[in-house]
């Protein structure tokens, strides 16, 4: 009995005994089967797949057992007809190995087993290389910039391409996998437009002087060369050097196309975007496109848009444009980060604490200077303990010891309202005590934050969903002076983006690259 009692007690111990936790394994989704046809087929050795180091090309090929599957004419012909004309979609087609590809083609029937499985694997590997590249880039941005919050984009493109392939449809994949975003239709309508442009060799424009109606100046005969060459100015010009008034009216919709300000004035910053060639332009519109795959592929029903070089604000609500605002943003020196978020809360009255860049490029040489700095701007300083500190009192030589906290006004850093939205800058949009700066052609003036142009009626308009904040219940609340809080309920994207370049009723449409990353963009693409 004992005995019993005993193995009871083992059986017990043992059944209770908690196991290691084992690894959830990673399921890797199953690719459909391809269906093949009774073209030619012919074994693959998988370890000329093997020498690609691509999952998905191996698995792709399991899906076909192994089996080549590009013996249909019709499919290998339209594979490389894209592969050959993405030229036209801002890619390389060389990227894509074309030129060997169509060797491949050229002596299809001749071509022994092994040749013929390494040009099936040829084809399916660049053709899945496109389709990655048209859905989510050539490049990865996270790797290119730090600073930048955009949600990775994921892709299947087995699924896409085998259901394409059994369906006979590969035809719909190109075109269904590309943002449906308007601005990238029309950054590809750009790309087309600049593509009907000839060749040109037209003088580099040299002038220190500004150009005003009726000037005389050599300069003018390459200026409206240029102006007719991009169809601003239309009609035979005798290319004299007067400024008379034809030539004033197309450089004023030059300026305009160029987000430039349209008063006829031939300044540094006209010259300077006189001075673009075609081939410039045409690789900003192609950046600009690697920008955009990017980007979320489909927007939200409602959303606030930002394009920074552009310095604009849109309000976007099924489908519809409700508002339009100028903004300011950052400085090359402190920039705008690029941030897809959504809009959370607006703050009535906000106090400001100084950041760290402000603090110590701004904050702590004019207290060196003057004691009194803080004071003049309404600034309080804190100590750790939330005690307040005199500016007597204040260390200068650990500032970062302390809190710098605005009072809430109208001459408050922030202005009278800030909107938040999560990201990891700390940026947000609000007010500006400098009101009188939106008017100005060049905005890149902040600190990164995005200065709004009448934030009141921006507020009113993303609060008053259901009729409950009339004007005079936020001038009451200004009135008061005190910081409040309020939820946003209607659910609001935010796409704060950069971009400098697209098209408008068969117009290009070009801004300045404030922050210079069109170049150096597009030189990374051609590496």
């Amino acid at each position: 009995m004992k005995k019993l009692y005993f193995l009871i007690v083992i059986c017990i111990f043992i059944g209770c005994k908690k196991e290691d936790p084992k690894p959830t394994p990673i399921v890797k989704k199953k690719v459909p089967a391809i269906i093949l046809t009774d073209e030619r087929k012919v074994e693959i050795d998988t370890a000329i797949i093997g020498t690609f180091k691509s999952e998905t090309l191996k698995q792709f090929y399991i899906a076909s057992e192994n089996k080549t599957v590009w013996g249909n004419l019709k499919k290998r012909t339209f594979v490389l007809s894209q592969l050959e004309k993405s030229d036209e979609l801002g890619l390389e087609p060389e990227d894509y190995k074309i030129s060997q590809l169509k060797k491949f083609e050229s002596k299809i029937g001749s071509l022994n087993d092994r040749d013929l499985a390494t040009y099936d694997i040829l084809l399916t590997y660049n053709f899945e290389k496109y389709l990655n590249h048209l859905y989510k880039g050539k490049l990865d941005p996270k790797k290119l910039y730090t600073n930048w919050d955009l949600n990775e984009k994921t892709f299947d493109v087995n699924s896409v391409l085998v259901k394409g392939f059994n369906n006979n449809k590969l035809d719909s994949i190109v075109e269904n996998i590309q943002p449906k975003t308007q601005t990238y239709k029309e950054l590809l309508k750009a790309l087309e437009i600049i593509n009907t442009f000839p060749d040109e060799n037209i003088s580099t424009i040299e002038s220190a002087d500004k150009i005003v109606l009726n000037d005389t100046n050599p300069a003018l005969i390459n200026i409206k060369k240029r102006l007719l060459y991009w169809n601003d100015m239309t009609g035979k010009d005798s290319l004299t050097k007067i400024y008379d008034k034809k030539t004033f009216e197309s450089v004023k919709k030059f300026q305009e196309r160029h987000g430039l300000a349209a008063d006829g004035v031939i300044g540094v910053g006209t010259i300077r975007a006189l001075n673009y060639s075609k081939e410039s332009r045409k690789k900003q519109i192609i950046a600009n496109l690697e920008r955009w795959r990017w980007y979320p592929s489909e927007l939200a029903e409602n959303y606030f848009i930002i394009n920074i070089p552009d310095y604009s604000l849109n309000v976007v609500e099924n489908q519809d444009t409700t508002l339009v605002r100028n903004v300011v943003v950052g400085t090359s020196k402190r920039r705008t980060p690029i941030i897809t978020s959504y809009l959370k809360t607006v703050v009535f009255n906000p106090t400001w604490t100084v950041p760290p860049t402000i603090l110590k490029e701004d904050v702590v040489p004019a207290m060196k200077k003057n004691r009194n700095y803080l004071t003049k701007k309404n600034i309080t300083i804190y100590d750790t303990s939330g005690n307040v500190v005199s500016p007597v009192a204040w260390n200068e030589n650990k500032p970062n010891n302390y809190r710098y906290v605005q009072s809430p006004g109208s001459d408050n850093s922030l202005g009278l309202m800030k909107i938040l939205f999560p990201n990891h800058h700390s940026v947000y949009l609000h007010d500006t005590n400098h009101r009188n700066v939106f008017g100005r052609n060049n905005r890149s003036m902040s600190s990164g934050c995005v200065r709004v142009e009448n934030p009141l009626e921006l507020a009113q308009h993303i609060l008053d969903v259901d009729g409950n904040w009339p004007q005079d219940r936020i001038d009451t609340i200004i009135a008061r002076k005190i910081t409040m809080s309020f939820k946003i309920t209607k659910k609001y994207a935010l796409y704060q983006w950069y971009w400098t370049a697209w098209s408008k009723k068969n117009q290009l449409l070009f801004r300045a690259d404030i922050y210079d990353l069109d170049s150096d963009l597009y030189a990374q693409l051609r590496n």
